[in-house]
């Protein structure tokens, strides 16, 4: 059961204003990407929505209750990606309502997540060189 519900719709028209007003290497890669379909659908649906429904939930939940919500979430963050969402913990743009009251404990834990990078594969690894499939 869902108990929290974000239009997607607003959502992405915050990402997309925020994508005007990034960086210039963070732009490029970002819109690159956010024009592709599969790419838009993933980031929204496994980084940005989850994001959103921990600010909301963030704060009514006990800490125990956030603590595994949080790390359930098991996501990794480019660079331009945390540029992107960062506003949304912040308090920046259509969602400030949402983070009002949320404690300033949560908001580091969830800026904390976002700083979370992709391992880097070393370049000898074949696994970097060519991609396999299981």
């Amino acid at each position: 059961m869902k108990l929290f519900s974000f239009p997607l719709a607003t959502l992405e028209k915050a990402i997309h204003k925020r994508v005007l007003t990034l960086p210039s290497p963070h732009r490029e890669w970002f819109a690159e990407r956010w024009a592709q379909k599969p790419y838009k659908k993933a980031f929204v649906e496994n980084k940005a929505m989850p994001l959103v429904t921990l600010v909301a939930k963030g704060k009514t939940l006990d800490d125990a209750d956030f603590a595994e919500l949080l790390q359930e979430w098991d996501v990794k963050f480019y660079d331009a990606e945390e540029e992107v969402l960062r506003p949304l913990i912040q308090g920046d743009g259509l969602l400030q309502l949402m983070q009002k009251n949320l404690p300033p404990e949560r908001a580091q834990a969830l800026l904390a997540k976002l700083t979370e990078r992709r391992p880097s594969a070393p370049p000898s690894s074949p696994q970097a060189a060519e991609p396999t499939i299981d």
